[in-house]
């Protein structure tokens, strides 16, 4: 399932974001790439040091956790703090998978949804599309500052190269609780009823038994 997600950043929020990493220490983005993607990465990453990276990630992640189209899409068990990347001209992300485990210090985790959440408009920047290849086709993502995508780690996907302009997103991988990406889509479609149902007809009969049904696959198809 890809999902976009609106508005998980406001302007305000936007504007601290970007004042930061105008301030910030960038390094290549192969240093954080498997064998394989170090092959095709051409971007910078924020420092992992870099004295930004707390207040970055309390207002990035803030903004994502709470949104209810992500925790409805996502059913996240565990959440990654994000990596801020930036593409200028001439730097772009082949044809890569992201790993299926990762974490650090031996704490892992598995990469079921990827999240690009954009942080300056398209406007800001020629290229630079996130394209996404489905078993329904390839989708080509460049969404306005703020907005989110989220889609299965397993997709093979790839970044446009910057023509003009920068290119300004955080990155970041959710452990669903479900780790099959057809049941969670399942699971999202059903929840959107169920949701209507509860504020249109709480005390319905029909709404009680899509509840429970939803209620119940999630129980049946968690994986804790």
């Amino acid at each position: 399932m890809l999902l976009h997600i609106p508005s998980v950043l406001a302007s305000s929020q936007l504007d601290t974001i970007r004042k930061l990493l105008a301030n910030a220490s960038f390094v290549d983005g192969k240093l954080s790439a498997g064998a394989a993607a170090k092959r095709v990465k051409k971007n910078e990453e924020l420092d992992k040091r870099a004295q930004q990276m707390d207040m970055l990630n309390n207002i990035v992640m803030s903004g994502l956790v709470q949104h209810p189209v992500y925790r409805s899409g996502a059913l996240p068990l565990h959440v990654a703090a994000p990596f801020y990347a930036r593409y200028t001209p001439g730097m772009a992300y082949g044809d890569h998978l992201d790993d299926p485990m990762m974490g650090t210090e031996g704490i892992l985790y598995r990469s079921d949804i990827a999240i690009t959440i954009f942080l300056n408009g398209p406007e800001n920047y020629d290229g630079g599309e996130l394209v996404i290849r489905t078993s329904f086709g390839t989708n080509a993502v460049k969404l306005p500052a703020g907005d989110a995508v989220m889609y299965p780690s397993s997709s093979l996907h790839h970044v446009n190269e910057i023509t003009h302009g920068e290119r300004l997103v955080a990155v970041t991988w959710v452990q669903s609780l479900v780790r099959d990406p057809a049941k969670r889509e399942l699971l999202y479609e059903l929840n959107q009823a169920r949701e209507k149902l509860l504020r249109t007809s709480p005390d319905a009969e029909e709404t009680a038994k899509v509840n429970t049904a939803y209620m119940n696959l999630v129980r049946m198809w968690g994986d804790i």
